[in-house]
């Protein structure tokens, strides 16, 4: 076993290191979402699978910090901060925002030479999908609103407002970065592609979320579980399982 002590920085959370592991899945959260979302997931993960997962300025340790309302923008941040993380093969998972944002940072990890092995998209439709939402532009009753139907905050924090005040310019800022995010056409990526999507989520459907394979070469498979947009809180295990065969398939011969 190597001793893997490095650094991470405030772009990214190790929460569970696995030094021995022999592939690396990179965690993007979704909109108003943070690192911890996928500390189950590491420790699920450890020590198989080194998991990363990506802060966003704005929020928790990082809340002094500007937000970055840009998709394009954030993904180049994120690929410069991956740079000494790329000695293992990666892996991409993105929810919601974060699988619009996994699929741009796979871009420029794919242009410049480093092919991540599968990107899991979910609750996203694909990026070529456009829907005019412009719910960052609404006040703050209708963004709570929204956020609450998502079912996608935890509802103690819902309800104590000192805390609502602390998080909702995140929030808005993310919406803001998701809603007006718009595909450039290019070469579609040569790394394989899974698409999880929840039989309910009225933010993307079935059809939405089957586009992704417009994006890839590589294999493309769709995952359709019972739920909605937060699908994966109730998929916990079919999810983790998903990603052990996936990564395992990765490190084959390696």
């Amino acid at each position: 076993m190597r001793d893997d002590s490095r650094e991470t920085g405030p772009w990214i959370r190790r929460f569970h290191p696995a030094p021995g592991a022999r592939t690396r899945l990179v965690c993007f959260p979704h909109a108003g979402g943070s690192a911890t979302y996928y500390f189950p997931v590491a420790r699920a993960l450890s020590p198989a699978i080194d998991v990363l997962a990506i802060q966003y300025p704005g929020r928790q340790d990082r809340r002094q910090e500007p937000c970055v309302e840009d998709i394009e923008e954030l993904a180049d941040l994120v690929v410069e901060e991956l740079g000494p993380w790329k000695d293992l093969p990666l892996t991409l998972f993105g929810h919601s925002m974060g699988a619009t944002l996994a699929f741009e940072v796979a871009r420029r990890l794919e242009a410049a030479g480093t092919s991540p092995g599968t990107l899991f998209a979910s609750g996203r439709r694909a990026p070529s999908r456009v829907r005019d939402e412009r719910v960052h532009l609404a006040d703050d009753d209708r963004l709570i609103a929204d956020i609450t139907q998502l079912s996608g905050t935890d509802a103690a924090v819902l309800g104590d407002p000192e805390i609502l005040r602390m998080i909702l310019p995140a929030i808005r800022s993310d919406y803001k970065a998701a809603e007006t995010y718009r595909y450039r056409p290019g070469p579609p990526l040569g790394l394989d592609v899974v698409a999880l999507v929840g039989d309910t989520d009225q933010q993307v459907t079935v059809d939405e979320a089957a586009a992704w394979r417009e994006h890839t070469t590589g294999s493309f498979e769709l995952k359709v579980f019972p739920g909605g947009h937060f699908f994966l809180d109730s998929q916990v295990a079919p999810v983790l399982d998903l990603i052990r065969a996936r990564t395992s398939a990765l490190t084959v011969g390696t």
